[in-house]
């Protein structure tokens, strides 16, 4: 277990325990949420709390980056927000910090939901992704992230 300090865009931060341990994505269920237009989650279904060992409590009304684990690189969450900002279906495969410090792989899609020509919030819907995209994407990553330290 380590505990690191993790920043995000948005000049927040944590203090958060890392444990190098998968928890598998639960067989048959999908990961839905949605946030405001800042990516603050305003609904989680049941399957979101259980994978994320979360309570609902401790998830509504929090940043989405909450879930953020340190092994993702930024630009995959620059490419995320600048898609969606964008009107479009942003999609891709992301690793996610659990409460307890253990980690979770997801195939997600994220939708703006867009009311008279404004983005008013995004929805989001996660399914289980293949071992094999998970290797592909956890060499990606440690490429990126390599590249992002450089600089």
């Amino acid at each position: 277990m380590t505990d690191i300090q993790l920043n995000y865009h948005d000049g927040t931060s944590d203090n958060r325990n890392v444990i190098d341990e998968e928890v598998p994505f639960p067989e048959g269920k999908l990961i839905v949420s949605r946030t405001d237009a800042k990516g603050v989650i305003t609904h989680c279904n049941q399957a979101f709390v259980d994978i994320s060992a979360f309570s609902e409590s401790e998830i509504i009304g929090k940043p989405h980056h909450l879930l953020r684990h340190p092994d993702m690189p930024a630009a995959a969450f620059k490419d995320l927000w600048e898609t969606i900002e964008s009107k479009s279906k942003w999609n891709g495969y992301v690793k996610n910090l659990r409460k307890d410090g253990k980690y979770y792989w997801v195939y997600a899609v994220v939708v703006p939901n867009i009311r008279k020509g404004k983005v008013v919030g995004y929805a989001s819907v996660r399914r289980k992704p293949s071992r094999t995209k998970i290797d592909e994407c956890t060499e990606l990553y440690k490429t990126m992230l390599a590249q992002e330290n450089e600089q």
